[in-house]
């Protein structure tokens, strides 16, 4: 049963628009393309992960603060895929109409408008559809073209115009200069599908011949994978069906002979190659596909009415005592599961559908990309396997997921909120009991006394390179000797005794000239020296003027912009706390009509199981009226009844 279930979810997920859209999106942000905007590859790595939700949003950000003008177009695109991978149609039709607006290329244009008629045609706006179509023009990529064509196809059999449709398909699958489609002339994946359309279109217009050639060439056709069987049977199965309903049971037989035993339409074959045996007056080849389709799961119609025809092929064939048999069984197994029935629907109204679907399949992210693939525990699971990978369901439940989703998102948001708001405290707490400590350093240095003594040292450096002595730059050792050599100077010229006065007066003359030597050899080097600490100097002091010019300013700015982020904390904390219960009430809505939807579902399965059920009591209570009328009739006018009235009184009125 599982396995059945995923089965038809895989192949309902084929038909999806949303994988589209994304294709749509990554032909957007194709990896190899050179990113100018560090911001809008974020957006792109969150998307190649499969987080969406952290995408768009994150997208949407950086749109906001204009991050992303590099990349305009491309981003709106994206946005507006995205958008569309949510069901977002109207929204999304919005961004393309002002892409188209603001000039931005063709070839985006067509492509964004082709994949709004793709989204719009699943959701079954049929109508809106082809407006968005309508507005394609001649930029598609060529790879899109026939899926142009082949959704055009689909648009007119929603409407109902078999005929226009069936020229256009005649036109995508005929060779250029035919005369006569060529259903094997294209190699692309949609021409088998197209082919098959093209069957069906031409059959529903009153070209019986040439549709019912196309499926039957389809239904031959060799299949390579599942997908390629599965529209195999399906051609077959149409075919078949074709002929039953045009009264040609011998030409349904072949083609449903041909459908897998085991696959998505293996039923409905069973049940009508059993129709065309009985048609063609051969009810014990009848009996062979039906009781193959009795035995199995009765989750589905086919089932449900091969257990009453089998009976009613043994009353064809005279067998009435199992006939009866049969038929007692199968009153027995339908109320038998009429109250497996009663059960699942009071599981589900108890809420043991939702929460099992809820807790089997927690909302990570949100979108239209996701399936439902995993039945969940509870009484007589089997029941909803239908149900579930119906496409209502599937869209409703995923509603209730997305909510679920966005509640824990903004409870999540509401939390950070208030971690947001203690951060704030925590910084107006700081700022307030560092700014009088900071306000006193800063009145402690006085930069006019600064700026005073700078252009002192500034006035001594222009008069030691107007002197140009070397004085001006001298160093300790140098001011030293420079005062050893003055008092000796003034010793000698006073007239101090020294012995050795001549000696002592040449060497101090030999020591001045060398220290004014020495002074003049290292003048410019000094000089430079002294230019370069001015410049610190400088740069100093106009550093420390912008501190104390951003001290003021912080003074006048920090108070305000604390006011002003606890006012948007304060806003978003109210958009938050109004939002919250919307989505709960919204959330709670949404899962009253999931379980309407179930339990609709299996209400009309009980409809169908009584109206089987009152057909076989019908045809037990003739079975039981014969054989009462035999009872008083002489043993030998038995024959006068006609078998062919007899045996019509129990047929069962076949759907």
């Amino acid at each position: 049963m599982i396995q059945r279930f995923r089965s038809i979810v895989v192949n309902a997920a084929l038909a999806g628009a949303a994988a589209l859209v994304c294709q749509n999106v990554g032909a957007q942000a194709q990896p190899g393309v050179k990113l100018q905007a560090p911001h809008y590859g974020d957006t792109l790595f969150h998307f190649y992960q499969d987080k969406h939700f952290e995408s768009i949003t994150g997208l949407m950000v950086s749109q906001h603060f204009n991050r992303v003008a590099q990349h305009a177009d491309e981003a709106e695109v994206l946005r507006g895929g995205l958008m569309l991978s949510y069901g977002l149609h109207t929204e999304a039709g919005k961004i393309f109409v002002q892409l188209i607006d603001r000039g931005t290329a063709p070839a985006v244009r067509d492509r964004a408008w082709f994949f709004l008629a793709k989204i719009r045609h699943q959701r079954g706006l049929i109508n809106e559809a082809q407006v968005a179509l309508d507005r394609v023009g001649d930029q598609l990529v060529a790879t899109l073209e026939e899926d142009r064509g082949l959704l055009q196809s689909n648009l007119m059999l929603a409407r109902g115009e078999y005929a226009a449709a069936a020229t256009l398909l005649t036109a995508m699958t005929t060779p250029a200069g035919a005369g006569v489609p060529a259903p094997s002339a294209s190699s692309t994946p949609s021409a088998p599908y197209a082919r098959f359309n093209l069957g069906v279109a031409l059959v529903k217009s009153g070209d019986v011949l040439r549709g019912s050639a196309l499926l039957d060439e389809l239904g031959r056709a060799p299949a390579a994978d599942d997908e390629a069987w599965s529209l195999r049977d399906k051609a077959n199965v149409a075919l078949g069906f074709a002929a039953l309903q045009d009264g040609q049971p011998q030409a349904a037989r072949p083609a449903l002979e041909r459908v897998r035993l085991n696959g998505l339409h293996s039923n409905k074959a069973l049940l009508g190659f059993g129709w065309a045996a009985a048609a063609l007056k051969q009810p014990q080849l009848a009996l062979v596909p039906w009781a193959e389709l009795g035995n199995r799961e009765l989750d589905d119609a086919a089932v449900l009415e091969a257990r009453i025809a089998v009976p009613y092929a043994y009353a064809e064939l005279g067998a009435y005592g199992q006939s009866l048999e049969r038929y007692l069984d199968a009153i027995s197994t339908f109320d038998r599961e009429g109250r497996r029935l009663d059960d699942s629907i009071a599981a589900v109204r108890a809420g043991k559908l939702v929460d099992g679907l809820l807790e089997r399949h927690r909302a990570e992210n949100i979108g239209w990309l996701w399936n439902l693939g995993e039945l969940p525990q509870m009484p007589h699971a089997g029941h909803l396997a239908p149900v579930l990978a119906g496409h209502p369901f599937q869209e409703a439940f995923k509603n209730l997921r997305d909510l679920q989703f966005l509640g824990r998102n903004l409870s999540h948001w509401n939390d950070k909120v208030g971690v947001y708001g203690d951060m704030l405290l925590t910084r107006q707490e700081a700022y307030a009991s560092r700014l009088p400590k900071t306000l006193a350093r800063s009145r402690e240095i006085t930069l006019g006394a600064l700026q005073t003594q700078r252009e002192l040292l500034s006035a001594q450096l222009r008069q030691a390179q107007i002197d140009a002595d070397g004085r001006a730059f001298a160093d300790a050792r140098q001011h030293d000797l420079t005062e050893r050599i003055q008092r000796l100077q003034q010793a000698l010229a006073a007239g101090v005794e020294l012995p050795d006065a001549t000696v002592v007066k040449e060497r101090v003359r030999l020591a001045a000239g060398a220290l004014t030597w020495q002074l003049a050899q290292d003048h410019s080097a000094r000089v430079w020296d002294a230019a370069k600490g001015l410049s610190a100097i400088d740069t100093g002091l106009a550093q420390a003027q912008r501190r104390e010019a951003a001290l003021v300013q912080a003074q006048r700015d920090e108070p305000a912009k604390f006011s002003a982020f606890a006012q948007r904390l304060a806003a978003l904390g109210e958009r938050l706390r109004g939002l919250q219960p919307q989505v709960v009430a919204l959330a709670q809505e949404q899962r009253v009509e999931v379980e309407q939807i179930a339990v609709a579902a299996l209400e009309s399965q009980k409809t169908r199981l009584a109206e089987y059920t009152m057909q076989a009591r019908f045809a037990v209570a003739q079975l039981y009226d014969r054989a009462q009328v035999a009872a008083v009739k002489p043993a030998n006018s038995a024959s006068d009844a006609s078998p062919t009235q007899e045996r019509g009184n129990v047929v069962p009125q076949k759907p």
